[in-house]
């Protein structure tokens, strides 16, 4: 592998900010230049109100907080400053948007590798949060955590994959170990036993519990002083002033231990703090919270070698095991009162407890933290940039193929299309089905009609209609779906989804295609096979009634039963969803299957022509989710395979991937795009028909232009070289949706 110097760029907070992330960024900088002479790199800071002083150098460009445009400036700017890596410190709070949304357009359009430091990892985050992390997991070549736990979640909870995560912990200054005393004579406060807490104050932060234990600590350690060290957070100063430390002040007042307070008001440098650690005897952190998976402050108090009393958050739970510091449960402050005066009352037990910190402290040191920094860098680097552009906000537009019809003609005869081939020869012994002959039927619905003469299809396009006719039953208003090659019936009637899928392909033949000798009939079956859906049961057969009928709706808006019919599949689906779906799970089953993405493309569809907002929401939201998870470690889209599916609760099967997921993709993203004009929708569809072009988990394309067909699907090292029906019509379904979508881009 090369070693050659890469110029690697860091993204986050920076001081003058007044936050620990800011303080993180400037010193892996410092350490990364200290480790390596050869390092290049600057920072492109996100600033906040709180920042009016000046930046130093080292800062390239800086982004406002909440102008969402200046992500958009920022990613430009890195893309033409010769940037190799991008290393992300990533915390929701400090980029602008809902849960932090602003960095996700940054990140998809940037053209090289992304390394991202996750300083908040949620085991239960909300909607909008898991959206945003997993946009930024699946635009990231690797996600770096500080601790174990934070790795466990990303993989158990959230499904990152575990060879995109490493583990570094949070760095802390080099320096020996030494006596309190030498600190305490520099900071005035000799002859007194002194207990710490840093950091920028916040209700959550737990420092009332601290001030409640002190009387029984001052029983047995009358010379205490608890050292309140930090300004109040900018944020929570703006919004409610200083009314946190105004409380803390007056608590110990009435408590009567004000002369064993000292709360300093202000940001201090890194020397200064270091003398504040160096005075400390115990270092407490009361948090209230669980959920915090790294503590700067925790892990600059234990390199240093000071004895530590904790409440079990996670980050304190995974450093102070076995014996390197003491735990208390959260809100007890007779625990934190027993557990400091012990530790002042046997001064053994602190010093052993103190050294064995700074000890295991060694490893942890900014020297360390950047040299693994540097590793995670050049590995990345050093490659071809993983395939981020299926993710850019603009993908690389080149063009696309043109239609080619001759599989079509190949698989198909006077009665229709067939089903399976055998290679790219028809299988004659698996016969017909209703459902791809509908497929075949939606592709002429959105053909012109002068490529139909061109290409000679007429022929198909009559026989594929007469199958659907022949397979509808009169007398039962059921259509059947499988024909053996000897012309019979292999069923009374088909399935649900069949039956739906023919409505939807009857549906556009009349909406789309006003002049179309097919319509009158399409029209007549339509009207006649849509009443019995009303008793399915299938949530994939209420979406295909509901594309088909939105279809249909093009040109005959006024169907008053058709109207009322789109009402109750749009609210079966609503409920589908309110059932089903959790914060985790936003779908309305509990099994991911086949034709995914047709689910939240209905709801779409509903929502935005039934004046329903709910019903868009919840497409749009479990759409994002699918193809957040339907995401491959480069970006590529990859979708559920076959093999198993995707039961809740389990993880996803990712052998057999079918071209039919990809093209239900490029549909419900180019829905989506239409009903929101957000651009990402239109990136999600061009990296879901990708797909088809050999941007996939094999690296190998399904489409084969010496045929015109497309392979079946991929299974893990390779494709399936089988080019049925099925998949021969979700490619040409999928790019003439593309060259379609793209035509009216450029008209408009």
């Amino acid at each position: 592998m090369s070693t050659r110097p890469l110029n690697t760029a860091l993204v986050g907070d920076y001081p003058p900010r007044r936050c620990g992330i800011a303080t993180f960024t400037r010193s892996l900088r410092n350490a990364l230049v200290q480790v390596r002479p050869d390092w290049k790199g600057g920072v492109v800071s996100v600033s906040d109100s709180s920042t009016a002083e000046a930046y130093p150098p080292e800062v390239a460009f800086e982004i406002p907080e909440e102008d969402s445009n200046a992500y958009l400036r920022a990613a430009d700017f890195l893309n033409v400053a010769d940037t190799d890596v991008v290393s992300l410190q990533h915390e929701f709070g400090i980029f602008g948007g809902e849960a932090g949304a602003h960095v996700v357009p940054l990140l998809r359009k940037l053209r090289m590798p992304v390394v991202t430091t996750l300083h908040t990892v949620l085991q239960s985050p909300g909607e909008a949060q898991r959206r945003v992390l997993g946009e930024i997991a699946a635009l990231s070549s690797r996600v770096v955590v500080m601790t174990h736990t934070g790795a466990r979640i990303l993989s158990d909870s959230l499904g990152v994959p575990a060879g995109k995560i490493h583990v570094i912990p949070h760095g802390i200054p080099d320096g020996p170990f030494v006596e309190p005393g030498v600190f305490k004579r520099r900071l005035g406060f000799e002859g007194r036993s002194i207990m710490l807490t840093f950091g920028l104050l916040s209700p959550g932060k737990g420092i009332e519990y601290a001030v409640r234990a002190l009387p029984e600590i001052v029983r047995d350690v009358p010379d205490v002083l608890y050292v309140v060290l930090g300004a109040t957070h900018p944020r929570l100063l703006r919004e409610n002033g200083d009314q946190y430390r105004d409380g803390l002040v007056d608590l110990s007042r009435r408590l009567g231990v004000e002369e064993h307070v000292a709360f300093v008001n202000r940001y201090v440098d890194e020397n200064e703090l270091m003398d504040f650690i160096g005075a400390a005897d115990v270092y407490v952190t009361p948090y209230l919270n669980a959920c915090q998976i790294v503590s700067g402050t925790l892990a600059y108090c234990f390199g240093a070698g000071k004895a530590i009393v904790s409440t079990p958050y996670w980050h304190a739970e995974e450093l102070l095991s076995d014996g390197r510091g003491e735990l208390v449960p959260f809100r007890d402050e007779n625990g934190l009162a027993r557990k400091i005066a012990d530790l002042f009352q046997n001064p053994d037990k602190r010093e052993a407890m103190s050294r064995s910190a700074h000890a295991l402290g060694r490893e942890m040191t900014w020297e360390r933290v950047a040299d693994a920094y540097a590793g995670v860098f050049s590995e990345v680097g050093q490659r071809s940039p993983p395939a981020r552009s299926p993710r850019a906000e603009r993908i690389s537009l080149k063009p696309l193929p043109r239609p080619c019809f001759a599989h079509l003609h190949r698989m198909s005869d006077g009665c229709g299309v067939f089903q399976h081939a055998k290679f790219g020869i028809p299988w004659f012994q698996h016969g017909y089905c209703t459902d791809d002959n509908a497929r075949a039927l939606l592709l002429f619905a959105q053909m012109p009609e002068r490529l139909v003469e061109e290409e000679s299809l007429d022929g198909i396009r009559s026989a594929c209609a007469a199958f659907v006719h022949h397979a509808f039953q009169t007398e039962i208003r059921r259509f059947r779906n499988f024909m053996g090659f000897d012309r019979r019936w292999q069923e009374a009637h088909g399935s649900e989804d069949s039956h739906a899928r023919a409505i939807w392909a009857l549906g556009a033949l009349v909406g789309r295609n006003p002049a179309s000798p097919l319509r009158r009939w399409a029209a007549a079956l339509f009207q006649i096979a849509l009443p019995v859906t009303e008793t399915f049961t299938s949530p994939r057969a209420w979406a295909f009634c509901l594309i088909g009928l939105h279809e249909y709706f093009r040109t005959l808006h006024g169907d008053v039963g058709a109207g009322r019919m789109r009402v109750l599949f749009r609210d079966r689906l609503r409920e589908a969803y309110r059932q089903n779906a959790s914060d985790d799970w936003p779908w309305p089953e509990d099994i991911v299957a086949y034709d995914n993405a047709r689910l939240p493309q209905a709801l779409i569809l509903a929502g935005r022509f039934s004046d329903c907002p709910e019903a868009l929401q919840m497409g749009l939201g479990s759409l994002r989710w699918l193809m957040d998870h339907q995401t491959g470690c480069g970006g590529e889209f990859q979708p559920v395979g076959s093999n198993g599916f995707w039961r809740r609760g389990a993880r996803p099967a990712l052998n057999d991937q079918q071209p039919v997921e990809a093209g239900a993709a490029v549909s419900a993203c180019l829905e989506a795009y239409r009903a929101t004009g957000d651009r990402s929708w239109e990136a999600e569809a061009e990296r879901a028909f990708d797909w088809f072009l050999g941007r996939n988990s094999v690296r190998q394309p399904l489409y084969d232009p010496s045929t015109g067909g497309s392979f079946d699907g991929l299974h893990d090292n390779r494709v399936n070289r089988n080019q049925g029906a099925e998949s021969l019509l979700s490619w040409l379904l999928a790019l003439l949706e593309m060259r379609a979508h793209r035509e009216a881009s450029r008209e408009s």
